[in-house]
Order: structure tokens, then C-alpha cells, then sequence
């Protein structure tokens, strides 16, 4: 293509005109020669033009207008560029790789000898106030070639740019000299010091964008297994096989054919996606955000499948792309470490240690000089990963290749060798290793071939901004939570966990339960009872016996049922927890069940396990382990019950208070209030409404500031709506409440326990916020403030709640089975300000009675459950009444948003 911007510049300059005289006229004109060939370039891109393609055009395209700028500027000032000149101007960077996006920035050198440096800044300057009034991003420098050698000696981001020069204009022996001096005087020098940079770099820029391919919103440019590695991959290798282009690494037999289309495949796809996002924007923009991913998705030609998202294929394939990048670039980089040790090798050759099947351990790795051992016994593929495991090395390239190559051979009969899976399940039982060896497996392809069920999640998407990763990542990060637990990490802040785990008998088959708990994920539907059949034949497959492949099975069909009910059900019902014991069967079950629920809940993502959610799933842990234990699966007489609380109650009470008082308050408590607590914990509660005797509202505070949270009791007298006052003030207010236990006594006085903190997860520790909430609730209850306002004056829409996220339709569930004394409503719903009091509000409207209520978040889905009942304190059965609530709430949690 021939980009000539002097047609457009030609009425600019006339005769005699200096550059400044015509200036103006020179920016209309280089305006107008941007605006037509971007949009040329873009409606290119729109129309289907590869990425390879529209970033050549566009490399092109700037290159015109920068060297022609450039030109006019030196031939206006009389700088002689020629043969022989004194200045050059080169492209460093991306803009040197010929790399641009619609948006990227523009990194230029102005390469001089040293003399005339005023004479060559006015040039620069000129040059770039030129470009930044066409408002193009312009990184410069003004360098001698002294200055290069010396700044890329000490700077690798220096070096790394300079590695990328590329010659725009002006004297090319200049430019040649400055190629020379790198070579010679900083590359030559310091090889291995530069590759071991660059892997730093690497590490670094993976902590800061996201340690793994799978990050939920990845940025095209920095991410992992993205553009940056493809670069780092080429910058080694530049370095170490003295090469400019990828091609050349054929030659030296470095790369084969395939691997340098796959290096050029992948970035021809990048680029494409990321000239869609530029252009989305309209500005430079690397993050595939979600509403950038439903949009891409759309570009792709993806479209929804039954309950496969367009946007979730979409990205299902990104990650395959992204996957593939990061084994190139880790293999590349292995190989540059590796060359030029050839002597070191040959020398190791003779001094490498045996061990078994065919195997070397060589300079700390496994390698197979023999490639045609596996080829006689297919099974030595496992071997491979439990003997370098086992000797606690890695696997060589060579090895890594030639597993990749014989992949084929893991075929049924393969899965069902005894050997073979004897092997896996050594691999399993490992004191060490077990998630580095199971990550290997699935780096290298080898795990979905062994376990074909696996590969339904690979890389499989979950298009919400509650789980992080992809499936298949998840589940081997949490694998990696429950060898944390072995090896003692949560020992002070986990303790029963960090036991139960220990005592765990079959670890193989724990870690089975946990790679297989989102198996059904790639099917649709119940993913647990799709699991759960899988499990099966996998169990079988695996020769698993009867016993612990019906436990696996049972841990895969209850995996989501420990965490659903401790953070959505009413944990002082002592039918539902026997009931759930009941499900367990065994307290081995149990075990188990709740380490997989850790695990799963802690591998989502960094933020999802709280102290909240250890304190609900340790409650039922330990309620349900009671029953079991006891193997009395009865109710415990109440009436009895009853009365040794209360009788223990009074004795920690009587020194205090008047004996009839406490009689009196002790006997207005309902009987779920009295079961639900030790009598330590009743004598605690009922002091707050001894104060009700001088005041209407008492609210204490307690700092709960290791477990995240603040209990915040409130007491006072019942008045309709009450609950739903105080869950609009504590809206008003900016608080966030994670659970509530409400009690209402046969007196008319409440007794309300909040667990509050802030929509951030911090403990709320500033008085004067607790004492204007205290204020504003004391204002609403003796009528002269309404919640209403309070909550409309707190909600003020900001740019952060405009992010757009992928939400699913607010769903309302109500069951009358689960409880026997309530109906038990669960909201499904996107979060926003004020959500939980327009919830509330709306069933006291339409008159029903909140007597538990269970508050929890996901990011940004809430997921809230209140029991309730009518007026008259029954159950709500009647189907018309049940229509009319759900289509209430759903209307109330629609509104506004």
C-alpha cells in the first residue's frame, strides 16, 4: 500500500513559505490525511481485514506522516538528514516492531551525533508539538549513541525499546552504528543478565495483571498468555539466536514451521481483538471488560447455543488462544535459558542419574532420551509426571514435546490400566507437589486426555463477576486450598479445617471430589447431579470400589448443599440441622463435604472467602457433627430445654436485677429465642431490654474486628415495619449487613442482632457514624424523619455504578417445606443502594411478618432470605397469596435500576 501524505500537503508549502508560515495549513491538511485513512482502515477492519493486516496498514499510514513532518521540519531548519548527516529519527517500541493500533502510542528517537544540539532539539520539538496538536500519544527521547549504550546498560526497559529500532528517516550509517554499539557493547555483554530480566519482568507484570491466563476481565496487552508474552518470547530469543525476525529460528532449527504460524496466528488474533476495542472506545483500551467481551462476542459472529452465551464461546476460545501463547513463550524462553550449555550438557550427559522406566535426571530435570520407550508402554506418559514429582524436578522441553506428540495414546484402554491409574492416585497421595503436577498435566493437554469429562470445563467461561477464573482453573486452585491446609498454612487462622484435613484418611479420593465438582458445568443444567453420574463412570473407569466411588459420588451430588445452607438457611432450626445430618449419613461425609466447600468457596476468587461465611459453615459443621455423633436423629424434649435455660439465665441475672423483672422478661422470650442461645448468651441479650424501662430504642455496638464484622443489637418496641426501618437507616448510613437474627418477645419488646460492616468489608469503627445511625433511626421511629428520604438522599447514581456488568433476571424462590413454622422467600437479585429495605419494605406492605432473615453478597448479586409469616402468625399457603408476593418483590427489585 502507498501512503503518499504530499498530495495532501502540497497546497500546504508553497515557494519560499517557511513551515511555520504554513503551519496551520500543514495541520488541516495532516488531519484530513488521518481522518480519511483511519476511517479507510477501519471500515477495513469492520468488513472483516485480518489484524496482521489493518496494524500494517495503520504502521504504514503513521509512518507516512511522521517521516514526511519530519522532512519538511529539517529541510524548513536546514538540518541535513542524508548520508553523512548529523540526524535520524527512529521508531522505538511497538511503533519499532511496526506493532500500532488504531490508538497505540507513538515512541520516537531522535538519534544525533552529538553536535548541533540545539539546532536538532528545535527539530524534536517542533516535530512533537506538531503531533500532540493532532492529538496523538507521543513518547520521545533525544539521544547521542553514547547516551543509548549507557541508558540500556542500566535500564532494561530502555534495552528492551532499543531492541525494537526501527530506521523512519534520515541517516541510515547513524542508525547502523547504533545497532552495532548494542550488539557489541551492552547485548553481547550481558545475555544472560538481560533474559533474566525479562523473566523477572515477566513474573512481575503476571502479579500485577493477573497470575493466571483464566483472569476474569484480561487486558489483551499485559495479560498473561497475550501480547506482551508473544514479545517477551521474541525479545529472548533476539537475544540469545542473534535474530531479527521469528522466521530466522527456523533456520537455526530452533522453531519448527508450525510453532512460528502459531507465534504469527496468535498475534494476528490479538491484534484483531484489540483494534475492536480501540475502535469501541475510541481511545487506547486493553481490558476486555464485560460489556467489551458481549460486544467482541457480537464483532466474532458468536451467537447464543441453548445455555451457551455467545459471550461465554467467545471467551471459551480466547482462553484456548491465550493458553497456547503462554506455552509458546515458556517453552521459548526455556530454550534460550538452555542454549549454550552445550559443553555444560555433554559433560552432564555421563554424570545423569537413572531412575527406572527409560527416565533421566539430568541438571534438574526429567528427561527421555529414548522417545520410543513410551511408544512400548503408553503408560510411562503418568509415569513421567509421578517420577519427576516423586524426585521433585521439572520436565524437560524435550519431554514436555514428547508428551505432546503422544497424547494420542491415551486412549480408553490407557484410562482403564491399572498401572496408570495407580500411578495418578500415587500422584494424588503425595506429601508434595500434588497442584504443580496436576497443572502440568493440564498445561501439557495430557489431563483432559486422561480424564475426557475434564475437558468439558476447559476453559469453559462463567460470564458473572463472581467467579474469577474459568472452571477447569478453579477446581485445580482449589485442589491447591486443600494441600495448603495439609501443609499447616491455616493453622492459627483455620484450625478445626487444618485438623480435619489432616486427619483425612484417602486423600486421593478428597482431591478426586475436588477435580471432579464442576465437572457437570460443561453440560448445562444441575451441574452437581450431572457431576455426580460422571463421577461415576469415572469411578468405574478408574476401578474405584463400591465404597469410594459411591462417596465420591456423594461429595460431587452435595458440594453446593453445606455452603447453600449455612449462608441461606436458619441455623437455629433443629429440624432442618437434623434433617441435613440425616442427608450426611456418616460424619466422614461430612468431613469431607465441608473441606470440598472451603475449597471451592476460597478458589472463586480473593475476596470471596470471609470470616462471615467460616463462621456459618463452622456452625453447621458443628451442629450437624453433634447429631451424628449422638446417632439420635430426635428432637430434644423443648419443655425441658426451656427451663434449664431460663433457670440458668436467672442465676447469672439475680445479683443485678429484681427477681420478678427478670421472671417477668425471661418468660415474654419466644421458645426458638431461648433454644437458640447458651443461657450466657440470653442473660447477655436480655440486659439491653431491661434499659427499655427508661428509654424506647437501645443500640449497642461490639467490634467483632478480626472476624470483619460489628454486632449491632437493637431493642425496642415493636411497631409494623420495624425491620424494615432499620435496614433503610443503616442504607442511609452506607452500611452493609451480612446477617440478621430478629426476635420479637410477647411483650412487645424486640430484640434485633445485626452483623453490619461496610459495603467494602471493613469493620465500621468511626463513633460518630454508629451515633448517626442511632439519631436517624430514633428520628424515624418517633416519626419525624422517613426512611424513604433518608435512603432517596444516600443514593446518588456515580460512574462507578454505571460499569456495566453481566447480570442475570431477579428471581424469586419461595419454598413452605424447608421450615415448619415459616415461609421461607429467597431473592435472587443484582445488588444496589437501598435493596435490602425496598425488599423489606414491600413485605410489610403487603403484610407479612419477618421473623429470620439471612443476608447474603457475591460481588455484586445478592442472594437474601427471609422467613416469613402472615399477620396471624401462620404460614402463607395460599397460591394466589404466593403469585402476589413474588410478583411484589420482583417489581420492587426492578425498580431504579
Amino acid at each position: 500500500m502507498h501512503l503518499n501524505i504530499n498530495g495532501y500537503l502540497s497546497q500546504s508549502l508553497k515557494a519560499g513559505a517557511s513551515f511555520e508560515d504554513k503551519r496551520g495549513a500543514y495541520l488541516a491538511a495532516a488531519r484530513e490525511f488521518l481522518e480519511h485513512y483511519r476511517e479507510e482502515f477501519k471500515r477495513d477492519h469492520r468488513e472483516g481485514s485480518d489484524g496482521v493486516s489493518v496494524v500494517g496498514s495503520i504502521t504504514k499510514m503513521t509512518d507516512a506522516l511522521v517521516t514526511g513532518l519530519f522532512n519538511a521540519i529539517c529541510d524548513d531548519l536546514k538540518v541535513n538528514t542524508a548520508k553523512g548527516g548529523e540526524l535520524s529519527l527512529v521508531a522505538i517500541g511497538g511503533y519499532g516492531r511496526g506493532e500500532l493500533n488504531p490508538f497505540s502510542d507513538l515512541d520516537l528517537m531522535f538519534l544525533y551525533r552529538g553536535k548541533e544540539s540545539k539546532r536538532v532539539e528545535e527539530v524534536a520539538n517542533r516535530v512533537l508539538y506538531f503531533l500532540w496538536d493532532l492529538r496523538l500519544d507521543v513518547g520521545y527521547s533525544v539521544r547521542t549513541i553514547a547516551d543509548c549504550v549507557e541508558m540500556a546498560s542500566g535500564d532494561s526497559t530502555v534495552k528492551t525499546a532499543l531492541l525494537d529500532a526501527r530506521l523512519l528517516t534520515g541517516n541510515e550509517d547513524l542508525f547502523l552504528e547504533l545497532r552495532k554499539a548494542m550488539v557489541t557493547q551492552v547485548l553481547a555483554k550481558r545475555s544472560d543478565s538481560f533474559i533474566a530480566e525479562k523473566i523477572d519482568e515477566l513474573k512481575k507484570r503476571r502479579e500485577k495483571y493477573g497470575s493466571s491466563v483464566y483472569i476474569l476481565e484480561p487486558n489483551v496487552k499485559e495479560g498473561e498468555g497475550c501480547l506482551r508474552d508473544l514479545h517477551t518470547a521474541l525479545w529472548v530469543a533476539k537475544i540469545r539466536y542473534k535474530i531479527d525476525q521469528p522466521r530466522e529460528l527456523v533456520h537455526k532449527g530452533v522453531l519448527s514451521e508450525d510453532e512460528v504460524n502459531l507465534y504469527q496466528a496468535s498475534l494476528e488474533y490479538l491484534w484483531r481483538i484489540r483494534n475492536e476495542l480501540h475502535y469501541l472506545a475510541g481511545r487506547k483500551n486493553d481490558q476486555l471488560t464485560f460489556d467489551a467481551q458481549i460486544c467482541l462476542a457480537r464483532f466474532f459472529g458468536y451467537e447464543d447455543q441453548g445455555k451457551s452465551l455467545a459471550v461465554e464461546q467467545f471467551m471459551q476460545d480466547f482462553y484456548v488462544h491465550a493458553t497456547r501463547v503462554e506455552h509458546f513463550c515458556a517453552a521459548m524462553i526455556t530454550k534460550c535459558k538452555q542454549h549454550d550449555e552445550g559443553a555444560r550438557r555433554f559433560i552432564g550427559y555421563f554424570t545423569r542419574r537413572q531412575v527406572g522406566d527409560g527416565f533421566y535426571v539430568m541438571k534438574g530435570e526429567l528427561v527421555v532420551p529414548d522417545g520410543t520407550v513410551i511408544a512400548k508402554d503408553p503408560t510411562r506418559l503418568m509415569r513421567i509426571f509421578e517420577v519427576a514429582q516423586k524426585q521433585g524436578v521439572g520436565i524437560s522441553v524435550a519431554t514436555k514435546a514428547l508428551i505432546r506428540q503422544n497424547l494420542d495414546l491415551v486412549n480408553d484402554k490407557f484410562r482403564r490400566s491399572k498401572e496408570a491409574n495407580t500411578s495418578f492416585f500415587n500422584i494424588l497421595n503425595s506429601m508434595k507437589g500434588v497442584p504443580e503436577t496436576l497443572q502440568q498435566m493440564h498445561h501439557l493437554g495430557f489431563l483432559n486426555k486422561y480424564i475426557p469429562e475434564f475437558e468439558r470445563i476447559y476453559c469453559k467461561v462463567q460470564h458473572d463477576v463472581y467467579h474469577i477464573y474459568t472452571v477447569d482453573t478453579h477446581t485445580l486452585f482449589a485442589v491447591e486450598e486443600i494441600v495448603k491446609l495439609w501443609n499447616g498454612e491455616h493453622r492459627d487462622t483455620l484450625p478445626l479445617l487444618t485438623e480435619l484435613a489432616l486427619g483425612v484418611d484417602k486423600r486421593w479420593l478428597l482431591l478426586m471430589a475436588v477435580m471432579l465438582h464442576d465437572v457437570g458445568k460443561g453440560s448445562g443444567g444441575g451441574h452437581a447431579e450431572i457431576g455426580a453420574e460422571l463421577s461415576k463412570t469415572i469411578a468405574r473407569r478408574m476401578g474405584m470400589t463400591k465404597e469410594d466411588s459411591e462417596r465420591l459420588q456423594f461429595l460431587v451430588r452435595h458440594h453446593l448443599l453445606l455452603a447453600h445452607i449455612a449462608q441461606r438457611r436458619d441455623l437455629h432450626d433443629e429440624r432442618m440441622i437434623i434433617q441435613f445430618a440425616r442427608q450426611m449419613e456418616k460424619s466422614e461425609n461430612l468431613k469431607l463435604l465441608y473441606l470440598l466447600t472451603y475449597a471451592d468457596i476460597k478458589a472463586v476468587g480473593p475476596d470471596v472467602w470471609t470470616e462471615w461465611k467460616a463462621l456459618l459453615l463452622q456452625e453447621l459443621y458443628e451442629k450437624a457433627f453433634q447429631v451424628l455423633e449422638r446417632g439420635d436423629f430426635k428432637l430434644e424434649a423443648s419443655g425441658d430445654r426451656v427451663r434449664r435455660v431460663k433457670r440458668a439465665a436467672f442465676d447469672l441475672l439475680k445479683d443485678d436485677y429484681p427477681q420478678q423483672v427478670i421472671k417477668d422478661e425471661l418468660q415474654a422470650l419466644t421458645t426458638r429465642h431461648l433454644l437458640s442461645y447458651t443461657p450466657e448468651v440470653i442473660a447477655r441479650h436480655m440486659r439491653p431490654l431491661f434499659k427499655l424501662a427508661e428509654t424506647n430504642l437501645v443500640v449497642e455496638i461490639a467490634h467483632e474486628t478480626e472476624k470483619g464484622y460489628t454486632n449491632c443489637t437493637i431493642c425496642t418496641f415493636d411497631t409494623p415495619g420495624l425491620f424494615s426501618m432499620i435496614t433503610g437507616v443503616m442504607a442511609a448510613n452506607g452500611m452493609n449487613i451480612l446477617g440478621a437474627q430478629i426476635h420479637t418477645n410477647t411483650n412487645g419488646k424486640v430484640l434485633d442482632i445485626l452483623q453490619v460492616n461496610s459495603p467494602q468489608g471493613f469493620v465500621i469503627t468511626e463513633e460518630g457514624r454508629w451515633k448517626r445511625f442511632e439519631s436517624d433511626l430514633r428520628s424515624v421511629l418517633e416519626g419525624e424523619a422517613r426512611v424513604e428520604a433518608l435512603v432517596a438522599k444516600r443514593h446518588r447514581p456515580s460512574i462507578l455504578t454505571e460499569k456495566a456488568k453481566p447480570t442475570q433476571p431477579a428471581r424469586v424462590e419461595i419454598d413452605n417445606e424447608v421450615s415448619s413454622d415459616y415461609t421461607v422467600i429467597d431473592i435472587y437479585a443484582h445488588d444496589k443502594v437501598g435493596l435490602l429495605y425496598s425488599i423489606t419494605s414491600t413485605l410489610t406492605r403487603i403484610g407479612l411478618y419477618i421473623g429470620v432473615s439471612k443476608i447474603s453478597t457475591k460481588v455484586d448479586q445478592v442472594a437474601d432470605v427471609f422467613y416469613v409469616k402472615d399477620i396471624f402468625g401462620h404460614k402463607i399457603v395460599d397460591e394466589d397469596k404466593l403469585q402476589e408476593i413474588k410478583k411484589e418483590l420482583l417489581q420492587a427489585i426492578d425498580s431504579d435500576n
